[in-house]
């Protein structure tokens, strides 16, 4: 069974127009979105190929993966105008 994706317009759906808009127009967002979209690939292949939750390696990764989204989540939150 596969692991779904953390897609930025999957998990914020109410953001999806201003993440294709920062895809398309910002070139650091693109960049570190991604970096993002690799490694949730990369973390889902570990999880998928059956390996324990308690390595290192894969914990790292977890902890870059919820690093960047949260980035990415405050930029994408930054170009919305705020009431």
């Amino acid at each position: 069974m596969s692991i779904a994706a953390h897609e930025l317009e999957l998990d914020f759906p109410e953001y999806a127009d201003t993440i294709k808009h920062l895809i398309r127009n910002d070139v650091e967002f693109k960049l570190d979105n991604d970096q993002y979209r690799k490694l949730d690939k990369q973390i889902r292949g570990l999880q998928d190929s059956g390996i324990g939750t308690d390595d290192d390696h894969y914990s790292r990764l977890k902890k870059q993966r919820a690093y960047l989204k949260q980035h990415l989540y405050n930029r994408i939150t930054d170009v919305i105008p705020h009431h």
